[in-house]
């Protein structure tokens, strides 16, 4: 399993409705992917914003995350995203009582 942390200033002037518009904008898209397992929309503290992904490969986070989508992204945004990766290598979920292990690569 990966977790896949892409981070992004928000474009100058953007209000935080604005990103939440954004946002809402793109949740058929990633519906529609069938490896993405879990997105997360996150705001820091310092402002900084992030979309946080659970994949089961990486192979998956890179294809949904090719040059195509960084383009679209800057084009968006104009802002180009710092993308992060982790072996997820235990979750868990106390929502469903459960907790699982997964292989380190």
């Amino acid at each position: 399993m990966i977790v896949e942390m892409v981070s992004f200033d928000p474009p100058a002037g953007a209000t935080q409705d604005d990103i939440l518009e954004d946002a809402r904008g793109v949740v058929e898209h990633w519906r529609s992917n069938p490896d993405l397992i879990r997105k997360h929309f996150v705001r820091g503290e310092d402002g900084r914003h992030a979309g946080i992904y659970i994949w089961p490969s990486r192979e998956a986070a890179q294809k949904a995350h090719d040059a195509a989508w960084i383009a679209r992204f800057r084009e968006r945004t104009g802002q180009t995203p710092t993308i992060t990766y982790f072996d997820m290598f235990m979750l868990i979920d106390n929502e469903a009582e459960k907790v699982t292990e997964f292989p380190i690569p």
